[in-house]
């Protein structure tokens, strides 16, 4: 048995497929089916049913496939470890964002983050919440960026910021002309919301504490785009709530359409997230360092004013 040979297994695990498999391996697919055609001779049982399209895992394949998944990644903690010690931070480094902090926060940190630490090769990309604790969990993430807490077996969270919610109220809404909102303010039957599978979507409804469906509503509309709900706003189709950071690219001539709350404003907690089996963390803790860097003084939360250095110490 070797980890290459449950490399295989799991790949075709996944894949449900021997030639996909085999080109996620960069070999070919009689060299893979040969690979674990041994290993089920070795252990004198099938892994998996070829009978079945997809290809399906055998009752005994499963517990296999679980075991290999734990064995593959303790072996590539012992690179991790010959890494740690040389204080080597480099190598392939996958991030997984949630949409509603890609767009504001990246542009923050990863320049600074790739000329700071030019070894390591970032390979970024935009997943819901659901996406990302599904890969962190096979193992096609090193870690994501995501509103918590999450609260979720195996994932391990650190907290980055706290990023307070803003009003967007276009000029014919009922709290246009109030200069600051409070949460019981706010009616989500005028509210425009992202659609269901965001995050940031949950986070408005929590605050709307009087949320209720209605089935005679005439109007509903939601958006998968931040952006998108902001020009809906601007036809005066309704209010909508926005995280700080989005705010500070909102144009000069619609700042007076921004509704801060009374303190203690509420608020998302932001973290960096990864699996229990911390894999590549001088990667992890690098990252954590330079976005908490830039982003310190910021973002704070409670009763403390919000203050960005990027707003030229602009006071919320």
């Amino acid at each position: 048995m070797t980890i290459t040979q449950l490399y295989y297994v799991l790949a075709v695990a996944e894949n449900q497929n021997f030639t996909k498999a085999a080109e996620k391996c960069f070999v070919t697919q009689p060299t893979l089916s040969m690979q674990i055609q041994k290993l089920e001779d070795e252990l004198d049982v099938l892994i998996f049913d070829r009978g079945k399209k997809p290809i399906e895992l055998t009752e005994v394949g499963r517990k296999i496939v679980h075991q290999a998944k734990n064995i593959v990644n303790e072996s590539y903690r012992i690179q991790d470890i010959v890494d740690q010690q040389k204080g080597f931070i480099g190598g392939e480094f996958k991030l997984g964002i949630i949409s509603t902090v890609m767009p504001t926060l990246l542009p923050m940190f990863l320049n600074t983050f790739i000329k700071k630490h030019p070894k390591v090769k970032l390979k970024i990309e935009e997943l819901t919440t659901e996406d990302i604790v599904q890969r962190l969990n096979e193992g096609h993430l090193d870690a994501a960026i995501a509103a918590t807490p999450l609260e979720i077996e195996n994932i391990k969270e650190r907290v980055l910021y706290y990023e307070p919610f803003v009003g967007y109220v276009p000029n014919n809404h009922r709290l246009f002309k109030q200069h600051n909102i409070e949460p019981s303010d706010l009616d989500v039957d005028d509210m425009l919301l992202l659609e269901d599978g965001h995050c940031f979507r949950d986070g408005i409804l929590n605050i709307c504490k009087s949320f209720k469906k209605h089935e005679e509503d005439t109007f509903q509309l939601e958006s998968g785009s931040i952006e998108t709900l902001i020009k809906l706003s601007n036809e005066g189709l309704g209010m909508t709530l926005l995280p700080y950071l989005h705010t500070l690219d909102i144009n000069e001539n619609l700042k007076s359409n921004l509704k801060y709350f009374k303190e203690p404003s509420p608020a998302r907690e932001v973290s960096l997230i990864y699996h229990k089996s911390e894999l590549k963390m001088q990667i992890i803790d690098a990252l954590q360092q330079v976005i908490s860097s830039i982003i310190r003084g910021a973002i704070t939360f409670q009763n403390v004013k919000i203050i960005s250095p990027l707003l030229q110490k602009k006071q919320v």
